[in-house]
């Protein structure tokens, strides 16, 4: 399978094009000219076997260039993925996951009306579910986005399942869960606190400086998810969206507390409101029933695991 990896350099991305490697695909990773951070150019150092693809995807003719080779597959997690630099910048958010969206949707369905038949796996995010009420949230649930990002990445999902309708393009949209690892940068909870909570026990300081620690969330480990785009890729059906989630609900609270455990490190949590997101969706986890059934994914990596990864890689 030839198969493109938009995002290529990203947290989730590089290591989608790794496992894509492994399996044995020919591989293009999908990446803006400049790096925007040394965690990118980092991660572009070790995606040497794959082909380096230049896109930009608010340029409809890099978006164009970029499809030209003819892919079976289209892995797209290019995006403006952090909630906080959408809510800085939303028209970025929208005129990236939004319209960028819709100029790859609209080229690979050109393919498709010109007898190719590619594939498009959209990485979409639960938030567009909104606040919910707190029980496991499925794909049939209305969705109420209320964040620039959510708000992005819904009408992202929508570009993708018209042009299915439209031209008969195969989609299947993936909406993941929180998820992290090892190399995920700090705008995110999970490498943010561990940081914080390092800093405290070098300082020898009590209390560490937190956001809205009452939140729910359903976290997951970053090779699960991955390990959910390679199988809808190959076992989703067409038109069909699919929550990858693992069930299991835990509070950001306790959250921070598993990172003070694993760092040996008991502190305060002090809430600062600078830290607190507007508008945080109360209880986020989800029911991936139909992914399991469909695919058989299971998640395999446990949340205590995935912390530890962090907190090790940090510690390096």
């Amino acid at each position: 399978m030839k198969a493109l990896v938009t995002g290529a350099d990203g947290f989730v991305g590089s290591l989608l094009v790794r496992r894509l490697l492994e399996e044995g695909h020919e591989v293009g990773a999908a990446m803006r000219v400049e790096a925007a951070s040394e965690d990118e150019r980092r991660r572009r150092r070790d995606l040497a076997d794959a082909r380096e693809i230049p896109i930009e995807l608010t340029d409809h003719e890099s978006v164009r260039r970029a499809l030209r080779d003819g892919w079976d597959a289209v892995f797209h997690l290019a995006a403006v993925s952090s909630g906080s630099d959408a809510h800085r910048d939303p028209l970025l958010a929208w005129t990236v996951n939004a319209v960028g969206t819709a100029r790859l949707a609209h080229e690979l369905g050109l393919a498709r009306s010109a007898g190719a038949d590619p594939i498009l796996l959209l990485a979409s995010t639960a938030e567009v579910y909104g606040a919910g009420t707190g029980e496991l949230r499925l794909e049939t649930d209305l969705t109420e986005p209320c964040s620039p990002y959510a708000a992005s990445k819904l009408a992202s999902e929508v570009a993708c399942l018209e042009v299915h309708r439209r031209t008969g393009l195969r989609v299947v949209v993936a909406r993941a869960f929180p998820h992290t690892g090892a190399g995920q940068d700090n705008r995110f909870v999970v490498p943010a606190f561990t940081e914080r909570i390092m800093l405290a026990r070098r300082l020898g300081a009590p209390v560490v400086a937190v956001g809205n620690l009452e939140p729910i969330r359903d976290f997951l480990d970053v090779s699960d998810v991955v390990n959910a785009y390679s199988l809808l890729a190959d076992k989703g059906r067409s038109g069909e969206v699919y929550n990858v989630a693992s069930g299991r609900a835990v509070s950001v609270r306790d959250l921070f507390f598993m990172l003070a455990d694993a760092l040996g490190h008991r502190v305060i949590p002090e809430v600062d409101h600078k830290l607190v997101r507007p508008a945080d969706i109360p209880h986020l986890a989800g029911d991936s029933t139909k992914l399991r059934d469909e695919t058989g994914w299971q998640p395999r990596v446990p949340l205590e695991q995935s912390l530890q990864e962090v907190v090790d890689a940090q510690a390096d």
